[in-house]
Order: structure tokens, then sequence, then C-alpha cells
């Protein structure tokens, strides 16, 4: 059965972005942390330098994915994946589909009926595989409703003092966690934790 994981860095005070957007200093690990190269693939591939440990907890981790679940602000800092997310079908929470898209041979998705809507589109489309969910708001909203199973968050080692925390609006707190998984990679730590359900 599929599952919905949040994806997502951060620094270790809880930002996934600083005050103008800027995301270097939290996603710098996935291309200068090491020496094992990654290649994303998608219509606009990557090629990520890792530590060892990081590219074991990467392949894991992407090896089980069949769809991504994200939001417009994601979808439009990404460009759009080049009309293909590495991941698999991607599905864009949005209020309105952006001027040109759909696009012809596009992966790409949005749905406009709300957060269950599009985690039933995007768990349809994974055939099985588990949902990456990316975004601090999509995130926020999944944990919410309900919908999270799993929190995949890379710890970078960076303070940004402030910006864009991940876990910002969050209803129905405490939200508990089982135990985590831990990697310790090079410029970043790794954790895994199951949502529990009420």
């Amino acid at each position: 059965m599929s599952k919905l994981i949040a994806i997502m860095s951060m620094s270790l005070d809880g930002y996934i972005a600083d005050l103008d957007d800027g995301v270097d200093e939290v996603f710098d690990w996935y291309f200068s942390s090491g020496e094992v190269e990654i290649h994303t693939g998608g219509a606009d591939p990557m090629t990520f330098r890792v530590s060892a440990p990081s590219a074991e907890h990467l392949r894991g981790l992407t090896s089980g994915l069949g769809a991504v679940l994200t939001g417009r602000r994601t979808f439009e800092a990404a460009q759009g994946w080049g009309g293909n997310h590495a991941w698999g079908p991607a599905f864009v929470l949005t209020h309105r589909i952006p001027a040109g898209w759909p696009r012809p041979d596009s992966t790409v998705h949005f749905v406009t009926d709300g957060i269950e809507s599009a985690a039933s589109q995007a768990k349809a489309a994974a055939a099985g595989k588990s949902v990456g969910v990316h975004g601090a708001d999509i995130i926020q909203q999944c944990l919410n409703a309900g919908l999270l199973d799993e929190i995949s968050v890379d710890i970078a080692a960076v303070l940004l003092g402030s910006g864009v925390r991940l876990f910002d609006r969050l209803a129905g707190t405490p939200a508990v966690l089982g135990n985590p998984t831990v990697i310790a990679g090079f410029g970043v730590t790794h954790l895994r934790y199951p949502v529990l359900k009420a």
C-alpha cells in the first residue's frame, strides 16, 4: 500500500529556506558532501555528490517512490522539473493551473480540489510505491489532515536563524512520531520518523 512520505532538508533550527527563499545552505550537502555520484534522471537531471552513508540513504528512499505530491511554490522554484520529475509523476496542489500547463509529454499534473484529492491521485499513480511529499505547506497540510505516514528530514549542519519553517502551522499538536532511523552523513544527518496514527 502506498505511503505518503514527507521529504525535506532543513537547517538545525528548523528552516527550509532563508527570508529571500534561498535554499543553498540547506541543500548544499546534495552537491558537496562527498565523492559518491547519484544521477537523478527526469527531464532536468542533476548529479548529486554525497558521502557513502548519504548515498545509501538517498537510494533507499528514492527507489521506493512512485510519485510526488507538492505545491505550487515548489513547482515554480523548480521550474516545473522540465515537465518530468525524477521521482515519477508529480501532482501539484494549486488554486489555479499556471499558463502553458499542462504540457504534452509532461508527467506534471495539477490538482485544484484539495489535499485529499491530490494525495489520492498521487497514490493511484504511484502504483503501490510511496509518494514523496515535498514543500513546507504541503507537508503541513498532509500532517494536519492525518494523511502523512512518515517524515524523512535531512538536517543540514547550519543555523539560519530565520526564514521559512518546515513545521510552522500545525493543527492538532502534539503529533506523536515513532522512533527514528538515523544515518549520519557528512554535513547532514538523515532522520526518518514514522507518523503514529491516533
